[in-house]
C-alpha cells in the first residue's frame, strides 16, 4: 500500500523537511526501486509482483515526481542531494543497505548509492550520465516533447488515445517498444504524472552538466539496456561498461528505454540475479 514518510536532511542553509511516498511489498532483504525522469513508482508494477516474492521491495516516487512533493526551497535537484534524501528515507525505514534497481534517472542515481557504498547491489536499467553531448541534447529535447504533449493534451483526449493500442502508442512509444502491453489506466496516470511532476524542469536543468565517470567497486553492478531504447541510444551501455569496467553488461532484447513493461520476466530475472 502507499505511504509516505517525512524527514530532515542536511544543507548549506541548514537541516529541510523532505517528504517521499512509496509503496512497500513483500519480505526479505530490502530492495529499492527508482523510476525515471517523469514517471512514477508505478513504473515498476510490471515487476512488484514478481520481487516482492523475495525481498521486501519499496517503490518509491522521487522527489517532485508521482505523488512526492518537490524539494524545498533552499534544496537544488542535484544527483547529490537526491542521494542524500534515499539515504534518509532508508534511515527512516530503518533500511540498512538495501539493494537498489533503477531505471533511467533513477538508474543513474542508484550508480551514484553504489559509488557511496549506501547499497548492497546496483541494477540499472538504461541509466542517464553515458551521454555524450548530442545524444544528451536528443534525449532531453525528446523528454520535453513528451512534457510539453502531456501539458497540452486535454484529459478526454488522453482518456480517448489510451483505448486504443495506436492510441497507446502515440502516447508512449518514446519509452516503450511495446506500447500496446500497457493498460489504458496506466498510460492516462503516467501521462498525468509527466504532466503535473513538479521536480521535472529542475532536474532536467541540473542533469545538463552531470556524466558518470567513476568506477563502482565493491559490490555487484548490472547495467542493462534495452535493444529497442529510443531515448538513450544502447551504444550507452558500452560506455557504461568501460567506466564501470567489473559490471555485468546485459542485454534486453526488444525492450524500449523502460523495460519493464516490455518484458517483466526477464527484467526482473535480471535484478533477482544480480541481487543474489
Amino acid at each position: 500500500m502507499a505511504a509516505e514518510v517525512s524527514f530532515s536532511i542536511a544543507s548549506p542553509g541548514g537541516p529541510h523537511t523532505v517528504t517521499i511516498a512509496y509503496e512497500r511489498a513483500g519480505a526479505g532483504e530490502p530492495l529499492l526501486l527508482l523510476h525515471g525522469i517523469g514517471h512514477h513508482r508505478q513504473a515498476w508494477d510490471p515487476v512488484l509482483e514478481i520481487l516482492a516474492a523475495e525481498h521486501d521491495v519499496i517503490a518509491v516516487d522521487l522527489p517532485g515526481f508521482g505523488a512526492s512533493p518537490a524539494l524545498p526551497d533552499g534544496l537544488a535537484y542535484h544527483l547529490s542531494t537526491v542521494v542524500q534524501a534515499l539515504d534518509g528515507l532508508c534511515e527512516a525505514l530503518e533500511i540498512e543497505r538495501p539493494h537498489v534497481a533503477g531505471n533511467s534517472l533513477g538508474g543513474l542515481l542508484a550508480l551514484e548509492l553504489g559509488r557511496e557504498k549506501l547499497v548492497r547491489s546496483v541494477t540499472a536499467l538504461s541509466p542517464g550520465g553515458f551521454w555524450s553531448a548530442p545524444e544528451r541534447r536528443y534525449a532531453f529535447g525528446a523528454l520535453l516533447a513528451m512534457r510539453q504533449g502531456a501539458r497540452l493534451l486535454p484529459l478526454p483526449v488522453i482518456e480517448r488515445l489510451s483505448t486504443s493500442a495506436a492510441g497507446r502508442a502515440t502516447l508512449t512509444s518514446t519509452i516503450y517498444a511495446r506500447p500496446w502491453r500497457r493498460s489504458p489506466e496506466a498510460v492516462v496516470a503516467e501521462t498525468l504524472a509527466l504532466r503535473h511532476a513538479t521536480g521535472f524542469v529542475a532536474t532536467l536543468t541540473a542533469g545538463r552538466d552531470v556524466l558518470f565517470r567513476d568506477d563502482v567497486t565493491g559490490l555487484p553492478v548490472t547495467v542493462a539496456w534495452g535493444t529497442r531504447d529510443r531515448l538513450l541510444l544502447r551504444r550507452q551501455g558500452v560506455r557504461a561498461k568501460h567506466t564501470i569496467p567489473g559490471a555485468r553488461l546485459v542485454r534486453l532484447p526488444g525492450c524500449g528505454h523502460v523495460p519493464m513493461n516490455d518484458d517483466p520476466a526477464l527484467v526482473a530475472r535480471v535484478i533477482l540475479d544480480t541481487c543474489r
